[in-house]
């Protein structure tokens, strides 16, 4: 195998999938793989100069279409990233002609597997998998979900693993204060304001404690609201009484300034209100991190915590949240513990080891496709 093309979102882009495509480049070239490209979807923004990005893939754009395919078929297999909202048509369903039109094998990541999709949605996410020579999900239980509520093959489904973008485990902090940590695109569904009122219960009980909210309001939810949301929140702790120990950090982190955050953290909270969320990225970095997790039960977080990383609560329960912080924030060796749990957990989500599978999937496809040709 010796060139691979990715279908992506991809930097600069701020979103969870561009940062997915450029770790997984990354990780690809760390194995072996010396000729990688991008073909860069364009759902919102202009083209940008990238040494990997080959072709711009734009919604309801033909020409472009051609180029993107005409790229494609020059690699050995495409690694194409599914997610409704970034191809053109209604629920992205231009990724159904790409796919079609592509002749080499293709892998295709699965971001989103609704539980309760819409017919168009389903339809489409059934055409993604059949088109596909394989179909990546990153967690047993979205596969288990695709198998159960989709008509799919199940043979033609994978699971691999959602890569760490931290990229060692970090000890956890001294700090006779605890800090919370929250990051990532905000917006509404995000939870915060349950973990505040949480903090509130622990102030009341006179447990010291700091909550830190990192992450840019995502574009989408700044186009539309503004910083409706962000305002929201900051006035909640106010009139909760933990103004003082709630901060808001809406500056955009490089890696290293990633590592730094979270190497000053105690607990990562990741409070999301829907059950629906089968892969979180921010969930792997945690545990990759060795940070004890406190998250409520989405089913990412119900598969990746049962080693004892972390802890789950349910969804919008601020006295289960409350309770589960002040154990943190009064029982070191408890968090301790949890840390270890993690750390256990972080060779698994190495983007290396990540690609190698990618890689090992994809060399199986284009033998066989050389045999069978």
């Amino acid at each position: 195998m010796t060139s691979m093309a990715l279908v992506s979102t991809y930097p600069p882009t701020a979103c969870g999938l561009a940062t997915f495509a450029a770790a997984l480049a990354d990780g690809l070239d760390s194995v072996g793989v010396r000729d990688i490209g991008v073909v860069r979807s364009m759902v919102d923004r202009e083209p940008t100069e990238s040494p990997r990005v080959v072709a711009h893939l734009r919604p309801g754009s033909t020409a472009s279409h051609s180029v993107a395919v005409g790229r494609l078929n020059q690699y050995d297999c495409a690694l194409v990233q599914h997610e409704y909202g970034i191809y053109g048509g209604t629920d992205g369903e231009e990724v159904i002609t790409l796919l079609r039109d592509v002749e080499r094998p293709t892998i295709t990541t699965l971001h989103t597997v609704p539980l309760l999709p819409t017919p168009n949605q389903k339809r489409i996410l059934e055409d993604v998998v059949d088109l596909s020579s394989r179909a990546v999900t990153m967690t047993e239980a979205a596969r288990q979900r695709l198998i159960d509520l989709y008509e799919v093959d199940p043979d033609k489904v994978a699971t691999i693993a959602h890569g760490a973008t931290v990229p060692h485990t970090l000890e956890l902090p001294k700090s006779r204060v605890p800090m919370f940590l929250t990051w990532g695109l905000l917006g509404p569904g995000k939870g915060i304001e349950w973990v505040i009122d949480a903090l509130a219960i622990l102030n009341r009980l006179g447990v010291n404690a700091h909550y830190v909210v990192a992450g840019r309001t995502h574009p989408k939810v700044l186009e539309h609201s503004g910083e409706a949301y962000r305002n929201m929140l900051a006035s909640r702790a106010v009139k909760q009484g933990v103004g003082s120990m709630v901060s808001f950090d809406s500056s955009y982190r490089t890696l290293p300034s990633l590592l730094d955050l979270v190497a000053r953290a105690t607990c990562v909270v990741l409070p999301y209100d829907s059950d629906d969320q089968i892969t979180s990225g921010v969930l792997v970095d945690a545990v990759a991190a060795g940070r004890p997790v406190i998250a409520t039960r989405f089913p990412h977080a119900v598969e990746l915590l049962s080693n004892g990383a972390g802890k789950v609560v349910p969804h919008r329960d601020v006295d289960a949240l409350a309770c589960e912080m002040h154990r943190i924030a009064t029982q070191p060796e408890h968090a301790e513990e949890m840390a270890g749990a993690a750390a256990a957990l972080a060779p698994l989500h190495n983007w290396s080891h990540i690609a190698e599978k990618y890689l090992a999937l994809a060399s199986s496809l284009t033998e066989t496709q050389r045999v069978l040709s």
